[in-house]
């Protein structure tokens, strides 16, 4: 774990943004009329997805991925201006809010700045064509990190950045090396001090691929070296494999409580249901019991607690990230979770989840039983998971509690908790 990283990042809330798809406007004024509802979430840190320009060379869609950049340093025209853009930052902090951007630097659009001034600091094909070394990413070009002249560029560039925002979340950082994100944090702190780093560390699976081909793949436990959070992909895994019956409730949570033993004590993952890349939370759990359930799950989990956008209305369809694809806040199937989510967002502010053991349990297969415990401080969560009622065996004194949640009474007797079907959290102290 980077040695500065505060452990206050795990009661803190992360909403993430898609300027293009968030309104109809798909611009940064856009989003910045409307910072009072993200705000009211809970929200402590904005994350924008790539702001910049995108290429036109191999565009996949109509408009391209974000992740296909051609310039590290100007702002994407379609969503305003550079002067809009540090209007809306200027506003995220007047708000108490803080704000990161998206760092994409294993690949460049073909057409890139970069790509047209300094062809020798990509990957090369053996015929000496620009290429990428992951098959189905056809429309960007690989970065080469053995010339030490683009770490240079590289790193002048997030100093530049880090003058306005706050810090970045790095699209696939562990194919990048391990030095160069070293030296970069190390450098971007005499800019933008506290800077916050979010590495999309990957799948285990791709780790293991990539490597397979001979190329770098940093595991979450080298990543946390120089980041301050880690995606929380090693887990991910075990819970869609229980939402779609290939994986067990009980083998979801060995995985969480690993976690524990594995990664240094000031370990802090982004934990979420959804995410751009993932199926939208309320497609993969359309129960909305269900969905309550979960979303009192991530908010408990130790770590901090991401939103995408779109998430807090229960919509289920993903938008698109090559094309115009606007977040549909009323959809048919949409539910209203912004209190929900504002009220497990003001639990989270309490100090046991900066700092406190953690253990998650299956007791059934269909409930999940999390213990966090400081001192002489212990907090519990039952989350059911398929809105079924009956006894839950708790770690936890006999008494009548408040339910955080709900503000309803809840009895523990003789280590037992009977469940209504609705999530649970108490607190003794």
């Amino acid at each position: 774990m980077a040695i500065s990283t505060q452990k206050n990042l795990r009661n803190q809330v992360m909403y993430q943004v898609f300027v293009r798809n968030f309104s109809e406007e798909g611009t940064f004024a856009a989003v910045q009329g409307r910072l009072d509802e993200i705000k009211a979430l809970g929200t402590d840190i904005i994350w924008f997805m790539p702001i910049h320009p995108i290429g036109k060379q191999m565009r996949k869609g109509t408009l391209g991925s974000p992740y296909a950049i051609s310039d590290y340093r100007a702002v994407n025209p379609e969503f305003g201006s550079l002067s809009d853009f540090k209007s809306l930052v200027g506003a995220i902090h007047g708000k108490g809010m803080k704000c990161i951007i998206d760092v994409v630097y294993n690949h460049t659009s073909p057409d890139s700045v970069l790509s047209a001034e300094h062809p020798e600091w990509f990957y090369h094909r053996p015929d000496g064509s620009f290429g990428n070394r992951v098959g189905d990413w056809t429309d960007i070009i690989d970065l080469d990190y053995n010339n030490k002249d683009l770490w240079d560029y590289q790193i002048e560039t997030l100093k530049y950045w880090a003058g306005i925002v706050d810090g970045f979340r790095c699209d696939v950082a562990p194919l990048i090396p391990l030095e160069f994100w070293l030296r970069a944090r190390q450098e971007v702190e005499e800019v933008r001090e506290g800077c916050i780093w979010l590495s999309e560390s990957v799948e285990p699976d791709f780790i293991t691929y990539m490597r397979s081909r001979g190329m770098t793949a940093l595991s979450d436990s080298e990543i946390f070296q120089a980041f301050d959070m880690a995606y929380d992909y090693d887990t991910y895994g075990a819970m869609k494999a229980y939402l779609d019956g290939s994986g067990s409730l009980a083998a979801y949570a060995e995985a969480v409580n690993r976690q524990e033993y594995t990664f240094p004590d000031n370990y802090v993952k982004l934990r979420f249901l959804e995410n751009h890349d993932q199926t939208r939370a309320r497609f993969l759990i359309p129960d909305a019991e269900q969905l309550k359930s979960w979303t009192a799950f991530l908010f408990f989990q130790k770590g901090m607690t991401l939103i995408y956008n779109g998430q807090e209305r229960g919509v289920a369809h993903l938008p698109s990230l090559f094309d115009r694809d606007t977040v549909q806040w009323n959809a048919a199937e949409s539910m209203d979770l912004t209190r929900y989510i504002a009220r497990l967002a003001a639990l989270k502010k309490d100090t046991i989840f900066v700092d406190s053991t953690y253990r998650v349990t299956a007791p059934t297969e269909d409930v999940l039983v999390a213990v966090r415990e400081h001192e002489d401080k212990k907090m519990l969560g039952v989350f059911p998971l398929k809105d079924k009622s009956g006894l839950v065996r708790v770690d936890f004194s006999d008494g009548v509690y408040e339910n955080l949640i709900s503000g309803e009474a809840v009895e523990v007797f003789r280590g037992m908790l009977s469940s209504n079907g609705k999530p649970v959290i108490l607190r003794n102290f």
